[in-house]
């Protein structure tokens, strides 16, 4: 009998769990710095350096977090059904958590590539630094999807929400495109629970929606236990 294909997209809450600062705070800055300082094709042309440290010190950090109950429910949810993870998150928790099937669709601090050469990525376990090149002698950066830079993987994460049978979004807000349209395509009898301290999505959204509220750690190991 063919397994059920349950398709989960994580967000931001699920990784601060954990002790990895959500993207942003309330005042739109980003460990004190303008998000385009950081996060942008323009700051890092303006201050490679200054980038290149923001993404050193949020690699260092993530040796020391360690994956929570959330991630670590998912991983279950393989004994049972066809799982595939698509996250906002650059973190690794998701694979240290040991699930096997994740699409990253904003790049991934563990990863870096030639800023000619997007395509060709290297692991990335260390500081980058200035004048540290690819083997095709082009400036390393980190493999991190910018603003204003196309997001590569969101066609094949549409693929894997066409065909799914159960949809579980954990701890995003729903709000950042192009992520926030992927449950545009899943279809329309799946069943989609969100799992949110603070859930976003109206219930006359989706006709099948179970909301959740609370936080991924404990959200998502009473989901997993009724799927189970």
């Amino acid at each position: 009998m063919e397994r059920k294909k349950v398709v989960v997209l994580t967000g931001a809450g699920i990784s601060a769990e954990s002790g990895i600062k959500t993207f942003r705070d309330a005042d739109g800055l980003w460990e004190g710095h303008d998000i385009m300082e950081v996060a942008s094709p323009i700051g890092f042309e303006k201050n490679p350096a200054l980038v290149l440290d923001f993404y050193n010190q949020r690699r260092r950090q993530l040796k020391e977090v360690h994956p929570n109950k959330g991630h670590k429910a998912l991983v279950k949810l393989e004994e049972k059904y066809e799982v595939v993870i698509i996250t906002q998150n650059v973190d690794n928790l998701h694979e240290r958590a040991g699930s096997a099937n994740i699409i990253h669709l904003h790049g991934e601090l563990s990863k870096m590539r030639g800023v000619q050469y997007p395509y060709k990525t290297y692991d990335c376990h260390d500081d980058i630094k200035i004048g540290d090149l690819c083997k095709r002698g082009s400036q390393l950066r980190p493999h991190i999807v910018w603003f204003g830079e196309d997001v590569p993987m969101i066609p094949t994460a549409v693929e894997e929400c066409n065909t799914a049978d159960i949809l579980l979004i954990i701890g995003t807000s729903m709000q950042v495109y192009p992520a926030a349209s992927l449950i545009d395509y899943v279809p329309q009898h799946t069943k989609v629970y969100f799992i949110d301290p603070k859930p976003a999505i109206p219930n006359s959204y989706h006709r099948d929606l179970t909301v959740v509220a609370e936080k991924g750690s404990v959200g998502v190991p009473k989901v997993v236990a009724e799927l189970l």
